[in-house]
């Protein structure tokens, strides 16, 4: 049986997928969207030369929830080797994102596509879905979902790799 959150969650991803459909869909190997072309809500940092992660997620998402501190981590442990983590909140009400934020306090930048450009752009299967992009903007790995020290452990790896990729 599904609870009345489990639906809404469900319904919002049925709205989201069917919403992105009829974009083209970034693949790896391909270039990343750049960030700054699009009305995203909140500062962007600056990222030319850094390995970056791009984390699309929303509030009503209970995985994402479970990713932040986990990503916090991550940016606190690798930050100061080139890599930049910025997460896209997918919600529309702003209300919500303001309350997670002040709620979990990432050690990371987010922004909100509150109109869904940018989701719509790179056709976002999944909340969460992280995009890893390398010191030239090339989109080097995508992970769907967040299954805990499991999704750490990959991405920690990857970034690594990328960090000591000559620029």
């Amino acid at each position: 049986m599904w609870s009345p959150n489990e639906k809404s969650c469900l319904a919002a991803a049925i709205l989201l997928a069917s919403s992105v459909f009829a974009a083209a869909e970034v693949k790896v190997g391909q270039p990343f969207p750049a960030l700054a072309s699009f009305s995203l809500e909140g500062t962007l940092p600056e990222s030319a030369g850094r390995v970056v992660l791009v984390d699309f997620w929303a509030t009503w998402c209970a995985p994402c929830r479970a990713s932040f501190p986990a990503y916090s981590a991550l940016q606190r442990e690798l930050g100061d080797r080139g890599f930049t983590l910025v997460a896209v909140s997918v919600d529309k009400q702003k209300g919500a994102y303001d309350e997670f934020l002040a709620r979990f306090a990432p050690a990371f930048t987010t922004v909100r596509d509150g109109k869904q450009s940018l989701v719509g752009e790179v056709r976002v299967p999944a909340m969460p879905t992280s995009y890893l992009i390398d010191r030239h903007g090339v989109l080097r790995a995508v992970h769907s979902g967040f299954y805990g020290d499991k999704t750490v452990q990959e991405l920690r790896t990857q970034i690594i790799a990328l960090l000591e990729e000559k620029p």
